[in-house]
């Protein structure tokens, strides 16, 4: 998983005949993975389309960032507060500061104050969700995520300040769930 530590949030532009392009520099040789996230006309929910995108050279693998509730980005802390559990909604907060101070004045991008991407480390299976309907302009954002297993994820927060998107990642691990599954339905004769 060589590019887990190293996202980048691009933005395609709109071309002839509808079509949509970027150009990308892929920095590290290797494997990396695209994730393409619209909604069709008349859709109510986005699609995900994921393609790999293979640069040549020396290939050089990295170990995943080790867990952490606490990052640092573009001289921003962000703090992670909750616990993930697989197959159940888990409640997480994600405060962020700047030199201390709490950040109150984040910026809707793309109509949220934030976004949270969630990447599994072993395919890549990918979650996008935003921010509960109470989430404010910061200092806190809270979200309800859904992983489906329990293993090893990647997230990324995208959020807006001074009319920047920052992406603070974490690594995270999501907890088995400790509730037994559900009975199965009996039937009477």
């Amino acid at each position: 998983t060589p590019h887990l530590n190293h996202p980048e949030h691009v933005h395609p532009t709109l071309g002839a005949y509808g079509s949509w392009s970027i150009t990308l520099t892929l920095h590290r040789a290797g494997v990396d993975r695209m994730y393409a996230v619209f909604v069709p006309p008349g859709a109510t929910s986005s699609v995900v389309l994921g393609a790999d995108l293979v640069a040549p050279g020396d290939f050089s693998p990295e170990l995943l960032t080790p867990p952490t509730v606490l990052t640092s980005v573009d001289g921003y802390d962000v703090a992670l507060t909750g616990t993930l559990v697989a197959g159940r909604t888990s409640a997480l907060d994600l405060r962020i500061t700047r030199k201390g101070v709490p950040v109150t004045d984040l910026q809707p991008c793309l109509g949220s104050f934030g976004h949270l991407i969630a990447l599994r480390a072993e395919d890549l299976a990918y979650l996008h969700v935003h921010p509960e309907r109470s989430a404010s302009a910061g200092p806190e954002l809270p979200f309800a995520v859904d992983l489906p297993t329990p293993t090893t994820y990647r997230l990324f927060l995208d959020f807006r300040h001074g009319d920047v998107v920052h992406t603070a990642p974490f690594t995270v691990t999501a907890q088995e769930s400790s509730c037994p599954p559900p009975l199965p339905p009996t039937t009477t004769p």
